[in-house]
């Protein structure tokens, strides 16, 4: 059973009081023991030591952020999160401490490689559970109750089974069998690399954990997409909405780098980049996150490092932490640029005065992607994107008819001169039928062409960050295919929703409009023609 958040922080009251008693030696009457160890807080903070971050033995406390998860939880619990802030380990030694205490209690842990399990295992579970003073042992016993003994301590394969009927397993999946507490470990990072492992955990692993009992997700965020940026959002509308939460519903935890009290560090000698002198005063002006001297050092410091991944690794607000590009993104360095120089902004729009030029991508199912692109002076502005699937050319032919643009040209992909075997018209063809001439763009070589075409693009761009929402999605998340068994990207992209509005504006980035418009960058004004310009 989930405690309300009110019996829980009145009993984290009662518990500190006993710790406090329990410090200064005078928690000594056989009562007050029994009461004390009836409250999980206390067991928490008295019976478990892990290993530090030097590797030395110390009794575990609960931090600043792992304090409030406890008082805050919920049956169903999201937590994003920034690094170093040992939520892993709090959510093991809370499972393990389940089941020492509660008879037939079955918890599991994923994670996302089998390293990780087996580190999670030796390191948190069992060296906290063989490290159990011999004191709590013999003061447990003269109140009449012990420690569960490990009958079955499979640590090659990350789990125990002990006497009281209960268990705990650590493993990179779960099938079979009933859980009262479910932990998934850097979800999102689960969610990019191995999405059908996420898809077997979201329909297998979860459906295994009964409604009311404890799912907690918890990762750093990994790209806008999958299961944990899903859920995440949904959760964290729920949380600004202020709706009660369902026992189907995820409780949003955030927990920012600022709010850790670790994270700061003598400012004498440390030089704060001008950018994050900006970066820090932005915060404080739109979201009134203040930051001391001592955090904006620490900050600079760590960003030295981890450079592009700060943000992802230690976000100051949940949307920044979703905002940065997945590894292997093949545009992560183009769309940095972008959104460093403030080029996806609500300032770009539709000139009427101008024509307005499209490209598209015919994707598998009759997925349709498009861009709406304007030459404005020597840039190009991407004032549109239209996406969808299921629909024939008439329904896209119509859209563009209704949006009132004046149009200068439409650039299609060379499989739109396919012919249908049943009417013998290419969709070329059929297009012309609804008023819409396409320029087609021959078929590149190989993919890396494809990809560089857009790389040399995406610089000459100003993009609406509104409109063109989707399709900026799809550029930050077009990545490389994740090869599972040899750990290593490989050299073709993987085929999914992102993949049709970056083939789209590869589409634009090869077409002969800057030919005609002579833009800077591009073959025509350099005077070479390689084989991806293929000017039509």
């Amino acid at each position: 059973m989930i405690l309300a958040p009110s019996e829980r922080a009145r009993q984290v009251k009662r518990a500190d009081a006993y710790l406090r008693a329990h410090a200064k030696g005078r928690l000594t009457d056989k009562a007050d023991l029994k009461a004390a160890l009836n409250l999980k807080w206390f067991r928490l903070n008295s019976l478990y030591k892990i290993k530090d971050k030097s590797g030395k033995k110390v009794r575990f406390k609960p931090n600043k952020a792992q304090r409030e998860r406890y008082l805050n939880g919920h049956c169903l619990d999201l937590i994003l999160k920034a690094r170093q802030l040992g939520f892993t380990t709090f959510e093991m030694i809370d499972a393990l401490d389940d089941c020492l205490f509660k008879d037939n209690f079955a918890a599991g842990c994923i994670c996302h490689k089998l390293e990780d399990a087996q580190d999670i295992f030796r390191n948190k579970i069992t060296f906290a559970y063989e490290n159990i003073d011999d004191a709590w042992h013999a003061l447990l016993k003269m109140l009449g109750t012990k420690i569960p003994k490990a009958i079955s301590d499979k640590s090659g394969s990350g789990a125990y089974v002990f006497d009281n009927g209960s268990s705990i397993k650590v493993s990179t999946s779960y099938r079979g069998g009933t859980l009262q507490r479910l932990h998934v470990s850097e979800f999102g990072k689960i969610c990019r690399q191995f999405p059908h492992k996420a898809k077997e955990i979201v329909t297998g692993a979860f459906e295994a954990v009964g409604i009311g009992n404890q799912i907690t997700l918890e990762s750093t965020a990994e790209g806008r997409e999958g299961y944990f940026f899903d859920y995440s959002q949904t959760a964290q509308q729920l949380k600004e909405m202020g709706r009660p939460l369902t026992e189907m519903d995820f409780q949003f935890h955030f927990f920012p780098w600022w709010q850790e009290p670790t994270y700061t560090m003598s400012p004498k000698g440390v030089v704060v980049p001008q950018r994050l002198r900006e970066y820090f005063e932005q915060l404080e002006h739109k979201h009134s996150i203040k930051t001391t001297a001592g955090q904006q050092a620490w900050y600079a410091k760590k960003a030295e490092k981890l450079q592009d991944d700060m943000q992802r690794e230690y976000p100051s607000t949940p949307e920044e932490a979703f905002s940065q590009s997945v590894e292997g993104a093949y545009f992560a360095t183009q769309m940095q640029f972008l959104r460093k120089h403030k080029r996806l902004t609500s300032q770009v729009q539709v000139n009427p005065s101008l024509p307005v030029y499209t490209a598209w991508d015919l994707g598998m199912n009759d997925t349709m992607a498009i861009w709406f692109a304007q030459v404005v002076g020597r840039e190009v502005h991407l004032v549109d994107y239209l996406e969808g699937e299921g629909e024939g050319i008439e329904y896209y032919a119509d859209l563009l008819n209704k949006k009132g643009y004046r149009y200068g040209g439409h650039f299609g992909p060379h499989d739109l001169a396919v012919r249908e075997l049943g009417t013998g018209k290419s969709r070329s063809d059929v297009a012309k039928g609804f008023g819409i001439n396409f320029e087609t763009v021959p078929r590149i070589s190989n993919h890396a062409e494809g990809v560089q075409a857009t790389r040399q693009f995406l610089p000459m761009c100003w993009i609406n960050e509104e409109d063109c929402h989707q399709g900026v999605l799809c550029l930050d998340n077009y990545r490389k295919e994740w090869d599972d068994k040899r750990g290593v990207y490989k050299p073709t992209p993987r085929h999914d929703w992102a993949s049709h509005g970056a083939k789209a504006l590869e589409t634009l980035a090869r077409s002969s409009l800057f030919a005609r418009a002579q833009l800077p960058g591009t073959p025509a004004s350099t005077g070479r023609r390689g084989n991806w310009a293929a000017h039509t």
